[in-house]
């Protein structure tokens, strides 16, 4: 489909390719890295961790507000449950979803592949965290009344075997959540390869919302319930996706040398476009071509 290098955190200058089959029309990437290439595209601080400033504490406050759209969709999906197990977060990074549900009432852990994000849940939010992969995480099968992955599915060389983890963690009647960026979205045809969601080369696959479906339906689950917008993604992806170089989670990862009053600059220039991009996702993602699609599963019956 066209060739595309890391656009938001220039962690590879190296080129790849985003190839779509011919038969099933899956979208990924080609060459798939190694594991050990994949390691070095993911920044040490590729995850949200609170600073001491003003703006960093104007920035927690606006994640908190954002982040409320997924808080309410995963605590509706808890309560039709009737379960009332753990909530395990997979890819929890520093744990502020699972912080905001734990203040609500919630049991709740997280799981990260990165120590650094496991120490900044525990340390600022109180949020214990496994390190390492779902497949052998030592929870008791049932455990779960709900198992969250935001963002994870695309990032994974075996996407199955995280779902088919999922499906034993839960409890008989508990709720996936999953969401993935949408290649099926009017941002996706927009944009092309300079569209945030393809974020070339962690994402692996590209989904789009029948995809992401039949591969629910193959490990086992059935889709309760579909959601096309996210204020946290939806409008940030479409600034980012023409202003990458404003993107505060790229310009930290980065490093790159900003004076305080450069960077209060640059992040309110960022708000300002994410805001003005609110109408038009908001358009998307009513006509289903939001460029997120959050699902809400449980297993077949």
């Amino acid at each position: 489909m066209f060739e595309a290098s890391d656009r938001l955190f220039h962690t590879t200058a190296k080129v790849f390719q985003v190839v779509e089959c011919l038969g099933c029309r899956l979208i990924r990437l080609s060459p798939r890295p190694t594991p050990r290439e994949l390691i070095d595209y993911y920044p040490e601080t590729y995850y949200y961790s609170p600073g001491s400033d003003k703006t960093s504490s104007l920035e927690e406050a606006y994640r908190r507000l954002v982040l409320l759209d997924h808080v309410r969709f995963a605590e509706r999906a808890i309560k039709d449950s009737g379960e009332e197990g753990l909530v395990l977060d997979v890819g929890c990074g520093g744990g502020l979803f699972l912080d905001m549900l734990r203040r609500r009432g919630h049991k709740v852990a997280g799981l990260d592949f990165s120590i650094a994000a496991a120490a900044t849940a525990w340390r600022h939010h109180g949020v214990p965290v496994i390190c390492g992969s779902l497949s052998s995480a030592p929870l008791a099968v049932g455990s779960c009344a709900a198992v969250t992955m935001y963002h994870v599915l695309e990032h994974l060389y075996d996407p199955v075997a995280y779902l088919e983890a999922a499906h034993k963690l839960l409890a008989p009647d508990g709720r996936l959540i999953v969401q993935v960026p949408n290649v099926a979205s009017w941002q996706f045809l927009i944009f092309g390869e300079t569209w945030n969601g393809v974020d070339v080369p962690r994402h692996l696959v590209d989904f789009r919302s029948s995809d992401l479906e039949q591969l629910l339906e193959h490990c086992g689950f059935e889709v309760l319930r579909r959601k096309h917008f996210s204020l946290r993604d939806n409008p940030a992806g479409f600034a980012s996706s023409i202003a990458p170089n404003l993107d505060p989670m790229a310009r930290r990862v980065r490093k790159l040398p900003e004076s305080p009053t450069e960077k209060l600059l640059k992040d309110l220039t960022y708000l300002a476009l994410t805001i003005a991009a609110l109408p038009f996702t908001l358009l998307e993602a009513a006509c289903g071509a939001g460029s997120t699609i959050m699902i809400e599963a449980r297993k077949k019956s």
